[in-house]
């Protein structure tokens, strides 16, 4: 009774108190937050956020029910490190001032210093730390889209190791190239060669494409006794891919940075793009194979929406029609090709869909944009100006070999540092992959 008695006193007492601390608390500042456009980012965030966990569902689905586990585990791992990573120095050195033309920002925002959760950023209007956790839930799930490439065969030491380094040397670089002010976005303009990416066609897809191509060619392929294996739980891949498309609206809406006319246009050629793609993919697979899976439907879903995230917020309906139909068809021969390469066993068809899609995209918006949405004022070859396309070109190479070579050497790094001091590399032995790395890596199977 008397236990009882306490616990009231206390929770009495502290009810009285939260109404001072209440009052003490800081209100936003009127005069830089928008209220609709905070409101709408919140809700931006909460969906792009939920597609890592959808990630993990629609890959794990597409494999042996043995790596069920490691996915999801690989995809907890991933959220809470690149997370960490983002607030202590991700952030500050993609959106801190490393000078126009760098490759890298600045430690101004080091361990979340300078940002606001009450005062706006800029001319978004939004708090500065509701756009911190809106970008860091991008670098997310760019991470989770990585491990897709290296599955059923990597050590789970080894991938949260390589996207730890990976989120430092080649995400936060790459960011801040195209977004902080850097060399993508601010020298090669300087250059006469204007480029833009509305929603991460190379900081997400390409980036995340060719780093997943390159880890997979660094620790090698899986064996062969296991390649042929088919999706053990298609449902669970539908699932996970019908959660993808709807957090994409988040993922593309959101990043206009607040409630608009460009965010309404971003809805809206994200749709149909993606309705577009959907049927396209349909028509192609069963001219190819004579029937259409679950499976190739769901890579037609996010072929579209690979294809039209870069440009989004830059072209109009019409235009979102075609790339769509045009993302399918690209997507779809990039697979199969990537499927051929002996050398690069991409197990879920990373390159092929979010490297290849988002190839396309950015190309895309140097021949649709239309220079009224354009953040530079360039409009695409459509209307007879090369400047942009050219830059998006160049940027796309660029992002190709940069993300490529530094994400080769970190996996490569690791697997000798694995080798030499843990006497094992970063991949699993055959032996191992033929157990299934739940058992192996985790002990713990998804299903009994």
């Amino acid at each position: 009774m008397k236990v009882i008695l306490g616990i009231v006193a206390a929770v009495t007492a502290a009810t009285l108190l939260v109404p001072t601390a209440s009052a003490a608390a800081p209100s936003f500042d009127e005069g830089s937050v928008d209220l609709v456009s905070s409101l709408f980012m919140f809700l931006a965030t909460m969906m792009v956020f939920i597609m890592a966990p959808a990630i993990a569902l629609f890959y794990g689905g597409m494999l042996r029910k043995q790596s069920m586990t490691s996915l999801m585990a690989q995809c907890i791992g991933v959220m809470a490190l690149v997370g960490i990573i983002w607030w202590a120095v991700g952030y500050s050195l993609t959106f801190g001032d490393g000078g126009n033309g760098g490759i890298i920002g600045n430690l101004d925002y080091i361990l979340g210093q300078g940002v606001d959760p009450s005062t706006g950023n800029g001319a978004q209007m939004i708090p500065t730390a509701e756009f911190l956790v809106f970008q860091g839930t991008f670098a997310i799930v760019t991470a989770c889209i990585v491990f897709g490439a290296t599955a059923e065969r990597v050590r789970y030491p080894a991938i949260l190791a390589f996207l730890a380094i990976w989120s430092f040397l080649v995400y936060a670089p790459m960011a801040h190239m195209v977004w902080g002010g850097g060399f993508i976005s601010s020298g090669l303009t300087d250059m006469g060669l204007p480029n833009q990416d509305f929603a991460g066609g190379t900081v997400v897809h390409i980036c995340s494409g060719i780093s997943g191509a390159a880890a997979a060619l660094a620790i090698g392929r899986r064996s062969d006794r296991i390649m042929k294996g088919r999706a053990h739980n298609v449902p669970l891949m539908f699932i996970g891919c019908m959660l993808l498309w709807l957090g994409w609206f988040g993922f593309n809406c959101g990043s206009e940075g607040g409630f608009d006319s460009t965010a309404i246009l971003a809805m809206e050629n994200t749709f149909l793009a993606s309705c577009v793609s959907t049927v396209v993919w349909i028509i192609i697979q069963y001219i190819h194979v004579g029937r259409v899976s679950v499976t190739g439907l769901c890579a037609g879903v996010l072929a579209g929406l690979v294809g039209i995230t870069p440009g989004c917020g830059f072209v109009d309906p019409w235009a979102a029609v075609i790339i769509g139909a045009a993302a399918s068809v690209i997507c779809y021969a990039g697979i199969v090709f990537m499927r051929g390469r002996k050398d690069v066993d991409d197990a879920l068809d990373v390159m092929g869909l979010h490297g290849i899609g988002g190839i396309w995209g950015a190309i895309a918006v140097g021949i649709f944009s239309v220079a009224s949405y354009s953040w530079e004022g360039s409009g695409g070859l459509i209307v007879g100006q090369v400047d942009l396309l050219a830059g998006q070109v160049v940027s796309v190479v660029i992002t190709l070999i940069y993300c490529f070579v530094v994400s080769f050497v970190i996996m490569k790094a690791i697997d000798l540092v694995m080798r030499r001091f843990a006497g094992k590399g970063a991949a699993l032995t055959e032996d191992e992959q033929m157990v299934g790395s739940d058992i192996v890596e985790h002990g713990e199977p998804s299903y009994l």
